[in-house]
């Protein structure tokens, strides 16, 4: 179930940003993180989630060329005659894999960024964030023409190519804005790119959803969402860190009289009176229980929730979740400290 856009309104609000060119738009994303969030950031490693640092994790036969020296485990070594290093779950051995949802519901906004943008703003703090030594980050991103997937690669290099492709890829439209086409195949949806990811991603490490998450929603809130089992076993394995995508129109109407509603995924219009003050708050109650199902699946399949506006200081809002995050994992035990933010 996807509840409809606001055609009228469909346009970001700062036409500037939008008229940017890429490496224009990439820059701005990138000054941003590194300026802003690394200032408010600090310790040696940064991260979205708090890992298990440098615990280690048992010890394995030493590869030339390979591995360092100062890895070495001295006490393995000497008790089997045969060069070990220590093995460890270090933040600077990160593997991070992203799902980005590029479906047509993710290019609606009446702010200064559409969700798309968005999307792509919050990728780029994850990639700036956990790039490093060692650290690698791969992608898998959901189109109407199907998934295009980026292997998991180190380096600034490989984060600026996967973000280009982000903002360079072609507009999804809804079915009814591709005439004289016939029937087409199913596009991938969020379960389809979460199964594929699951899928690749053997080695434990991040793994980032970045979405509106409306994608099958069932009627009755109690039932869970097609995409819903396959985040849970996903977090089995990994930190998963649900980044939900929102626009203040998806949450409320503005009182400004005949407006024409459209499906993204369908394509179905239909005109509504805004002017209808009842109307607008049945929509406004919809729209709660409807972020509120999301949560709770979210909550449910033990992933991190951390939801961002398109009329939102997204960095302030990533900041203060890194921090809430680090203020959870430092609690005493016996604190409770849930799955989501």
């Amino acid at each position: 179930m996807r509840r409809a856009n606001v055609a009228s309104a469909s346009a970001p609000a700062d036409p500037g940003l939008a008229e940017l060119a890429p490496d224009q738009r990439l820059r701005r994303l990138e000054l941003t993180v590194t300026r802003r969030l690394n200032g408010l950031l600090h310790g040696q490693y940064r991260g979205l989630l708090p890992g298990p640092g440098s615990e280690p994790s048992g010890s394995r036969e030493y590869r030339p060329g390979e591995d360092e020296v100062r890895r070495m485990d001295w006490a393995v070594t000497a008790r089997t005659g045969v060069p070990h290093v220590r093995q460890v779950d270090a933040d600077r051995e990160l593997t991070t894999w992203l799902l980005v949802d590029g479906s047509a519901s993710m290019e609606f906004g009446t702010a200064e960024l559409d969700k798309r943008e968005l999307a792509v703003a919050a990728v780029a703090a994850v990639g700036f964030l956990t790039v490093g030594v060692g650290n690698r980050l791969g992608a898998q991103v959901l189109r109407a023409d199907g998934v295009r997937r980026f292997p998991a690669r180190s380096g600034r290099t490989h984060l600026l190519a996967l973000l280009r492709a982000l903002l360079a890829a072609p507009r999804a439209t809804a079915p009814t804005d591709r005439p004289g086409r016939g029937p087409t195949a199913r596009p991938p949806d969020l379960a389809d790119g979460l199964d594929a990811l699951h899928r690749i991603a053997n080695r434990r490490g991040l793994v980032v959803v970045v979405s509106d998450f409306l994608d099958g929603l069932p009627d009755e809130p109690a039932q869970a969402a097609p995409w819903e089992r396959t985040m849970r076993r996903l977090s089995v394995r990994h930190q998963v860190l649900a980044i939900e995508v929102t626009d203040p129109r998806e949450l409320e109407l503005p009182d400004v009289g005949l407006i024409t509603l459209v499906d993204p995924e369908t394509g179905r219009h239909r005109e509504v009176c805004t002017s209808d003050r009842g109307l607008r708050e049945r929509y406004a109650e919809a729209a709660a229980a409807q972020r509120e199902q999301v949560h709770q699946a979210l909550r449910r399949s033990g992933a991190t929730h951390l939801p961002l506006r398109t009329d939102g200081d997204w960095s302030a809002d990533i900041v203060r979740h890194v921090h809430a995050q680090r203020r959870m994992a430092a609690a005493p035990a016996g604190q409770p400290r849930g799955g989501a933010a």
